[in-house]
Formats: C-alpha cells, sequence, structure tokens
C-alpha cells in the first residue's frame, strides 16, 4: 500500500495500490442508476445470502438501496480490484447505529460492512487487502481512532481477515439480524502493525 493517505484517482473517492497481491484498490459511492442490478445480483449469491438477508425483489431492494444513499450516517461504496467492481462497502458513524448501545461510542468512531459480491474473486487473497484499504480510508478522517465492526459469529472467515487487519474481538453481542462479534480496530494499533 501506498501508506494510509492513499492516492484519490478523479473516478474514486479512495484508491491506492496493494504491494502483497500487485493489485490497485479503488472505492466509489455506490451510484443507484449504474449500481442497482449490479448490487441486486450481489446481494442474491449463495455465498452472500446467510449474512445479509437482503434478497428481496427488485422493486423493494430499489427502495432500501435508496434509503441507504440517503442516509446520512453511513456511505455505500463499490470497491474494485484493477478497476473491476467487485464488493459491496458501508462506512458508517458508529454513533448513529444500533450498535452503539453495545459499547461506549465516540462521535467520530466509524464502521464497515462489506461482501465480496462477485465469486470469481473469492479465495484469491483479496479480502484481507480491501478491508485494510477501506480500513486507511476511514483513517483518512483526522477525528477517526477507532473503526469498529459486528460480524456474524457464524462467520469465521471474515472474522479472522478483521483480526489480521487490526480488529480485536471485544465480546458476543445480539443484534436484531443475527448474533454478532463486536470487534475493534484501534489507530496506533492499525499504523504500526498493519500499515507499518
Amino acid at each position: 500500500m501506498t501508506g494510509p493517505t492513499g492516492i484519490v484517482a478523479s473516478d474514486y473517492d479512495f484508491q491506492t495500490h496493494d504491494s502483497a497481491i500487485e493489485k490497485t484498490i479503488s472505492f466509489r459511492k455506490v451510484a443507484m442508476e449504474c449500481d442497482l442490478g449490479r448490487l441486486h445480483r450481489w446481494l442474491n449469491e449463495p455465498h452472500v445470502l446467510p449474512y445479509w438477508q437482503w434478497n428481496d425483489p427488485l422493486p423493494e431492494f430499489r427502495k432500501k438501496l435508496a434509503e441507504k444513499l440517503d442516509d446520512d450516517h453511513m456511505t455505500p461504496y463499490i470497491g474494485h480490484i484493477d478497476h473491476v467492481p467487485m464488493s459491496y462497502w458501508e462506512s458508517y458513524w458508529a454513533v448513529d447505529d444500533d450498535l452503539a448501545e453495545h459499547y461506549d461510542a465516540n462521535p467520530a468512531d466509524q464502521g464497515i460492512h462489506l461482501l465480496i459480491g462477485v465469486s470469481e474473486f473469492l479465495g484469491h487473497g483479496y479480502a484481507e487487502p480491501l478491508l485494510r484499504a477501506m480500513t486507511a480510508f476511514q483513517f483518512r478522517h483526522d477525528e477517526t481512532d477507532r473503526v469498529v465492526t459486528e460480524p456474524d459469529v457464524r462467520n469465521e472467515k471474515v472474522i479472522h481477515v478483521f483480526e489480521k487487519c487490526g480488529f480485536e474481538p471485544q465480546r458476543e453481542i445480539e443484534l436484531d439480524e443475527k448474533d454478532a462479534l463486536l470487534m475493534i480496530c484501534e489507530r496506533e494499533r492499525f499504523e504500526q502493525e498493519v500499515l507499518g
């Protein structure tokens, strides 16, 4: 990676080159007109359904996506590898989320939700570099000292990826839609141990 600041190309909100995979990782905000069909497809993939459960018919899916795009406390992103769209991300302000009821949230804490939507990108070691890049992107906000997440406790693979990116398990919590593992990544640890 080029470091926590990364570089920004005109079509993306954040972009960096990851030397471990020799690929360019980029994120851009979701746009309804070009991403609706793509996201609807991704959320109906067999490897995604057990954890997201957002497989509504297209009209209902469009409505929920519009709500996410209008939500001031979160920003949906499309993640790219070498400019190929392949993952979906939600970056959110944790203090405005239900998660804040389960830990002492600071106003600048950010959270992450993610999925790799294109099955051809699974099993190639991309999840860790992608997560590392998104976490670095979130820490570009000067006041953010913690990034949080709450993966499904059954999703051992994604929990392992979060751990490799500096997220420390705190405790299991019960959310409306799942039993989750609260995990926190501190800026100092991330910059020293993950970006090193």
